[in-house]
């Protein structure tokens, strides 16, 4: 299952640096419209959208130090589709890497929190795996993480 999870959140982040495609302004709107119904389907409350098209919540913001791009971190979370469909359960015990090597969605919350902090994020195609097809993740799909910090090294 490491294995597994190492490819799911390295792996695609190289490819997407050289490979991926570039979105534009139509798809995002796109992207963005299926992420309003989900929400609103689920009754989610709370949600917040950040510039780049990242919905979020902050559960728990953690520690006054936030965490800093240069930092690894050992955290916890699952993964799952908007069909429900988990991909990824690293809820036992979690994983670490370093901030900079995360999907571009990651970063962008981590960045929020401190240790102990936790998040609820609805990931568009373009901040998660782009239009990269892995594993049980399909191209383009929009991602769901309940993300949780454990320590921050």
């Amino acid at each position: 299952m490491k294995k597994l999870t190492l490819l799911l959140l390295i792996f695609p982040v190289a490819l997407i640096l050289f490979s991926c495609k570039t979105y534009n302004e139509d798809d995002k709107t796109e992207f963005d419209e299926k992420i309003s119904k989900y929400i609103e389907k689920n009754k989610i409350e709370g949600m917040q959208r950040s510039d780049s098209g990242l919905y979020y919540k902050i559960i728990e913001p953690g520690s006054d130090r936030k965490i800093l791009y240069e930092d690894e971190v050992h955290f916890k979370y699952k993964g799952k589709l908007t069909n429900g469909t988990v991909f990824d359960d690293q809820t036992k015990e979690g994983q670490t890497f370093k901030l900079r090597d995360l999907i571009a969605a990651w970063k962008e919350i981590m960045l929020e929190l401190g240790e102990g902090g936790k998040a609820y994020i609805i990931t568009p195609p373009q901040l998660g795996y782009g239009d990269h097809e892995l594993n049980k993740i399909p191209q383009n799909s929009i991602l769901i993480y309940d993300i949780e910090i454990v320590e921050v090294i």
